[in-house]
């Protein structure tokens, strides 16, 4: 986080920002994180004790425990296409969602993903929620929507195997209900309750399981996350160039075979002065023809080879990047709006304070300035409640930058899965090489209609004969 610590303001520090902001508007309200809830800070901040700040509290909650292999454990969800229906206007996409842990198959759309994470957003605005793919309207090719069901199962599992996530009801309803109103059981589901700092016992006790260089901290896990973020999309990038290229060679392969195949099919006579005689170029086309189930083979391996890494290794980054990129949403969400909004609170008493202040030296009417007054008191309620959510947005970062942490080690699962797909494709299209290689000695015909076997090529790579 960048920026000052948010500890409460002193007066002196809120009446120098009322004279340096009187004359200033308000800024319009951010409605990235919710409004603040009706709320007794009073009555909360009665029941928070007083514990040193330097001493951090035994078995203290702000750690987390888990391991990747946890994480990843808890669910694998597939989504998966079916086939497309008709509307009155356009067609729709439809998705069958599957989850390991729940048992359950689902159908869903992609309105019914946009809800789920708008509740999510809705109970968990201090959290890493991941991003959703876009939707377009008009023009969505195959190439668009298998990319959208890609990334929407990215989306789903990152959410699966979130420690707190992976707990709430409304991810079992999004896995698991099969009626068809699943958008409004989510929003019913979600809005009946507030957000977590509401929920959570320790939200009010947040600022005391904080460490005391929490800014700095944060500065530098952000300014790393970034640096891990950049690297990691480079790398989806180059990935995604082997990947494709493996398929461009697979493409490549299979036309080469094809031509070999024309030029064996072709049944056009030779003239009568060609140096070869009839025999000898059916004994060669017969030869090429054959070739082309060789390189058809090659061509599927390719295929192969490049699918898989698509699978194992882009998607894998594209996973891990989408993790990234929810980190840096929630950071900016942060500053947005918790601190925004507490900027503002803070703005607004100060002005309140100045027309207190004015209001006595005029000797206005005791309505009035008891009206002032109770306005002054709900400002000071509401300025302590914005305090506590933030300490308690730092406390969730702090909790989801180490989240963070967890899911690194995922560069050794992609980098094995990279090793394996290259040392694998290579063994078999090395294979099929091999294989073919006796196959070319019928292409070299010597005198009298003899065939003889390739030489090895001298340096300048062409062959004598």
């Amino acid at each position: 986080m960048t920026g000052r610590a948010m500890d409460p303001l002193p007066a002196a520090a809120v009446g120098a920002a009322a004279e340096a902001e009187a004359d200033e508007e308000a800024d319009p309200p951010a409605s990235d994180l919710p409004t603040p809830q009706a709320i007794e800070p009073q009555a909360i901040v009665q029941q928070v004790p007083a514990p040193s700040r330097m001493q951090m509290p035994q078995g203290n909650p702000l750690l987390l425990s888990h391991t990747l292999q946890e994480l990843l454990a808890r669910d694998t969800v597939q989504v998966e296409l079916i086939p497309e229906k008709k509307g009155l206007f356009l067609k729709h996409v439809e998705y069958e969602v599957s989850s390991q842990r729940f048992k359950s198959s689902v159908y869903r759309r992609y309105n019914d993903f946009v809800v789920f994470q708008e509740m999510l957003l809705h109970k968990f605005p201090y959290r890493m929620v991941p991003a959703l793919p876009p939707k377009r309207m008009l023009g969505a090719d195959r190439e668009f929507i298998e990319a959208r069901r890609r990334a929407l199962k990215r989306f789903v599992n990152l959410v699966a195997r979130h420690p707190l996530f992976s707990e709430d009801v409304v991810l079992k309803l999004f896995l698991s209900f099969s009626g068809s109103d699943v958008q409004n059981k989510l929003k019913e589901s979600a809005q009946c309750v507030g957000d977590e700092f509401l929920n959570c016992k320790l939200a009010t006790r947040a600022k005391d399981f904080l460490p005391a260089d929490i800014q700095a901290q944060f500065a530098i896990s952000r300014e790393l996350i970034r640096n891990i973020y950049n690297s990691f999309h480079k790398l989806r990038d180059r990935a995604e160039r082997i990947a494709s290229r493996a398929i461009d060679n697979a493409a490549d392969l299979l036309i080469f075979g094809k031509e070999l195949s024309a030029i064996g099919s072709d049944t056009t006579p030779l003239p009568s002065w060609a140096a070869l005689n009839s025999s000898t170029w059916g004994s060669l086309k017969q030869a090429l023809k054959g070739l082309s189930v060789e390189f058809a083979l090659l061509a599927d391996k390719a295929a192969q080879q490049g699918k898989q890494e698509e699978n194992d290794v882009v998607e894998k980054l594209n996973l891990f990047l989408d993790l990234l990129q929810s980190y840096k949403d929630l950071c900016e969400r942060h500053e947005r709006g918790v601190l925004h909004k507490h900027q503002r609170a803070l703005h607004k008493y100060s002005l309140m304070k100045r027309q207190m202040m004015s209001a006595t030296a005029q000797n206005r009417e005791p309505e009035s300035v008891e009206q002032l007054e109770s306005r002054i008191v709900e400002q000071e309620n509401a300025i302590q409640t914005m305090e506590l959510r933030n300490y308690f947005s730092l406390y969730c970062l702090h909790q989801e930058t180490q989240l963070i942490h967890v899911y690194l080690p995922l560069t050794s699962h992609i980098l094995r899965a990279f090793v394996n797909s290259q040392i694998q494709g290579h063994k078999e299209m090395s294979k099929v090489w091999n294989d073919l290689r006796p196959k070319l000695s019928c292409l070299f015909a010597g005198p009298h209609s003899t065939l003889t076997p390739p030489c090895s090529p001298p340096e300048d790579g062409l062959c004598p004969h």
